[in-house]
């Protein structure tokens, strides 16, 4: 089976696509793989690293402001857009894929776009709640739409083409063993809480977790770890200090640049403060791990608080708006879940039933379906 994976931008967009290309080479060996995405994107390191092949093309989103500068940043994504076209319709017809997977991005439109209009099965996969910019744009051309819940199915005009399949996660976060992960950590009773906001971090969220450390200082019942991201790293440190938190005193508040050891940490942990991106999304509901979400308000569609709110009606996570909450009711909301055994215990339920374990199956069962008798 040729398969033309596209996707861009972003993890969260880039590395379910990796696992069930993985999958794929693994059930048929032979497969031939190819990656397309854009010319600046993370998938230009993510994608060769696992060993596959990538073209990538000259790809730039639209911007909704009307300044003068928004005016020329869309002229010239009009412009790089035409010729990603021409150049994702030769490289389907020199690849002859018998399938192309979109995952999310807009380097993933091009080709989707003129894979539909070549005649070869297309599918996306959506990981949002709900449809992204790219999503809707393809939607009505595609030939099958995978989403993450089913209450996905509802935004989408055409639900006999939709098919809940789950977001593929590591294996890791969906078997994580909560006893031997607090053991390796050298945990004891004490309840564990996990912070971040993403590789790069988030400065005012930062600086409320800083004030967050300064009552658990004085609180003293939590082990804490949070992940400052690489400009956190730069400042937060110092600014930590600039509080009154000498933590060096504290070793049970242990603060970094990075998590490398997430599956280990979420198995382990009792609660976790985050973001409420895809990835971020599907991981929390495959290691089961009760959250409080706070929604990036920087993202097109607000997507992130509707990422959210999915997990909260169904009783898995807590959602707080950035600018309604700061470190001292940031702190209070996480003590009360805390405190609260049996709500937790319903929360790492609620998530658990929302995970699909075999998404990246699913969508390479699609595949297969879609390709028909090259599969």
């Amino acid at each position: 089976m040729n398969v033309i994976f596209t996707c861009g931008g972003t993890g969260g967009h880039i590395n379910p696509a990796i696992s069930v290309a993985k999958l794929l080479k693994e059930r048929i060996p032979d497969s031939r793989i190819l990656f397309i995405g854009a010319e600046d994107g993370m998938e230009n390191k993510l994608v060769p690293r696992e060993g596959f092949d990538l073209e990538t093309i000259k790809i730039s989103n639209f911007q909704r402001k009307l300044t003068p500068a928004g005016i020329w940043h869309n002229v010239t994504t009009a412009c790089h857009m035409a010729g990603s076209m021409r150049k994702a319709k030769r490289i389907i017809r020199d690849f002859a894929p018998d399938v192309i997977v979109g995952t999310g991005g807009y380097a993933s439109y091009p080709a989707l776009h003129m894979g539909a209009k070549l005649g070869i099965p297309t599918a996306v996969h959506e990981s949002n709640a709900v449809p992204g910019l790219t999503t809707r744009m393809v939607a009505k051309d595609m030939d099958r739409i995978m989403v993450s819940f089913p209450d996905c199915q509802e935004h989408y005009p055409n639900p006999e083409k939709v098919i809940v399949t789950g977001t593929p996660v590591r294996s890791e976060f969906l078997y994580g063993d909560r006893t031997a992960a607090r053991k390796a950590l050298g945990l004891g009773e004490e309840k564990l809480i996990i912070s971040a906001w993403g590789s790069l971090g988030a400065r005012e969220m930062n600086k409320k977790i800083a004030r967050f450390m300064v009552l658990e200082a004085k609180d003293g019942r939590y082990h804490h770890v949070h992940a400052t991201g690489s400009y956190g790293w730069r400042w937060m440190p110092a600014y930590v200090r600039q509080q009154g938190l000498e933590l060096e005193r504290y070793p049970q508040l242990d603060m970094r640049e990075y998590i490398f050891n997430m599956p280990e940490l979420m198995a382990a942990a009792d609660l976790i403060i985050c973001r409420a991106g895809a990835a971020t999304i599907s991981e929390v509901c495959a290691s089961g791990t009760p959250c409080i979400m706070i929604p990036s308000p920087n993202v097109t569609d607000n997507h992130q608080e509707k990422n959210a709110r999915v997990l909260e009606a169904h009783g898995a996570a807590v959602v707080l708006r950035e600018n309604e909450c700061d470190g001292d009711s940031l702190y209070e909301t996480a003590k009360s879940l805390l405190e609260d055994e049996q709500r937790l215990k319903e929360m790492r339920m609620a998530a658990r039933r929302l995970a699909v374990v075999d998404a990246a199956e699913q969508i390479f069962e699609v595949m297969r379906t879609l390709a028909g008798g090259n599969a």
